[in-house]
């Protein structure tokens, strides 16, 4: 009785076979369920408590990707069970075969950007450094998509070979169109590996200066000092000196104070030392020396060099107006005065200078006769 109740057909296909159907995919999702709560959960425990983040990257891609791939294969295998006319079945044979290559793809991209990421992570200022990488995932996931989209089409039974030589020739037309924006990406490649700037340096390219926000796969914005979006082309860039300050480990500082030529000799000797005692009081600073340089237009110039053991530019400001407060008052002290642009002007009397020539010329007649 059971027996002819399970096998009365509906839809070409028995009650029994649906009910068998059912059962292998109930089965088999309770089996992944039971999978995840014992032995997949206590492995994940166990990678948790490693310094090592690899094994959680895996974890991860493989609960992402892996497991779903499992449940949508379990599902296709136990519709096979069943008997489907030819466009269904291969309505949902395709399907399969979608939902397997996009997951295959993202469990690849997402490997290799696992890598990517640990591999930067690892050099100085790794952190930084992974902010940069954006335009390098975006290349290899179109470059794995385009693989896993060929492959797809192989699988379904397209001239995978055609293709590629329709794209072949196609690349080769917008490779000589886009030559500006193929350059850009090159240069963007370089900028990464050989890093000439990074995410937050301070830099000036030409007369232009800021602070690094993006670098993208065609254009690096710069936030300049005076608060507008500097965007630079990547080949631009590449081509351009560029002054890195967040390289700069310590500031080299050069300058001059000019006093008149007035001042005594006892008290141009003192000066060098002076301005020696000056820096040294400073903080982080370290002398280097002070010499009385020239004889300038218009005053006596002394040089100083010193070196400050810190790349911030306020730090340097601050020592340097600091230097300049006791520049003012010691000179002051001694009586010496700092020099400025003067020029004297001599003024000659053209009509004296004539009456003495002609006076002279007279005299000389005169002692002739």
């Amino acid at each position: 009785m059971i027996q002819e109740y399970l096998d009365q057909e509906f839809w070409n296909n028995s009650l029994q076979a649906y009910l068998q159907s059912l059962g292998f995919i109930l089965l088999g999702f309770l089996i992944i369920k039971a999978f995840k709560k014992t032995l997949f959960k206590k492995i994940k425990q166990l990678t948790e408590k490693t310094d090592n983040s690899f094994d959680d990257y895996l974890f991860e891609i493989i609960e992402k990707f892996i497991l779903p791939t499992i449940y949508i294969s379990i599902f296709f295998w136990g519709i096979q069970i069943l008997t489907l006319n030819g466009q269904l079945d291969e309505a949902i044979s395709v399907s399969h075969k979608v939902v397997l290559t996009y997951f295959f793809v993202r469990v690849i991209a997402s490997f290799i950007i696992m890598l990517l990421r640990s591999y930067v992570r690892r050099q100085e200022n790794g952190e930084e450094k992974v902010k940069q990488i954006g335009g390098i995932i975006i290349i290899i996931n179109f470059l794995i998509w385009s693989i896993g989209i060929l492959f797809l089409f192989d699988n379904l039974g397209y001239n995978v070979t055609a293709i590629i030589t329709g794209l072949g020739i196609g690349g080769i037309a917008v490779a000589l169109a886009a030559q500006n924006i193929l350059g850009d990406l090159f240069n963007y490649f370089v900028i990464f590996f050989d890093r000439p700037i990074e995410i937050g340096d301070f830099v000036v390219v030409d007369d232009k200066n800021g602070i690094v926000e993006k670098i993208g796969i065609k254009t690096t914005r710069i936030k300049t000092l005076s608060g507008e979006e500097l965007v630079v082309a990547n080949s631009d860039l590449t081509g351009s000196r560029i002054h890195n300050f967040k390289k700069m480990q310590r500031r080299r500082i050069l300058f001059s104070v000019g006093v008149t030529y007035e001042t005594p000799l006892e008290k141009l000797k003192k000066i060098p030392d002076l301005l020696q005692e000056i820096v040294k009081n400073q903080s982080p600073v370290t002398f280097d020396r002070a010499h009385f340089k020239s004889f300038g237009d218009s005053s006596l110039d002394f040089e100083i060099v010193y070196f400050i053991e810190d790349a911030a530019y306020n730090t340097y400001m601050d020592i340097q107006q600091q230097i300049n407060f006791e520049i003012f008052e010691k000179f002051t002290a001694m009586g010496v005065s700092i020099a400025f642009p003067t020029r004297t002007l001599y003024v000659r009397n053209e009509n004296d200078q004539k009456f003495n020539i002609e006076a002279f010329g007279q005299l000389v007649k005169a002692s002739e006769s």
